[in-house]
């Protein structure tokens, strides 16, 4: 398998890290809708998320409707900070797949 390296991100504004241990996850310029809820409240959908790993997909009932997510956790710390829509049934939340949720009270500006 080899190392894994963490990437280190640049931004011009803000740039979102792991509550935990603030490594590096996201930049302010690849959010898509601040309009989302998760398990602790306010959360992010994100175009691009680094430094993550993705677990095992499971199918869920959300609000939205039925969607295929897997949880994404901190290469870090291993601490669970939010979810990637693999699939959603309804067409209308189809535009959400390969996409990121952040929730926000995981996360800590670290710039």
């Amino acid at each position: 398998m080899g190392l894994t390296y963490n990437t280190y991100l640049s931004s011009p504004s803000r740039i979102y890290g792991c509550k935990k241990c603030k490594t590096h996850l996201a930049i302010n310029e690849d959010i898509i809708s601040r309009a989302f809820r998760g398990q602790h409240g306010k959360a992010y959908l994100f175009e691009n998320v680094v430094n993550v790993t993705t677990l095992s997909p499971q199918d869920r009932n959300m609000t939205t409707g039925r969607h295929t997510v897997r949880d994404i956790v901190c290469r870090g710390c291993n601490e669970t900070v939010g979810w990637k829509y693999d699939r959603a049934y309804e067409t209308r939340e189809q535009y959400k797949e390969g996409k990121f949720i952040l929730e926000a009270e995981l996360l800590v500006n670290v710039k």
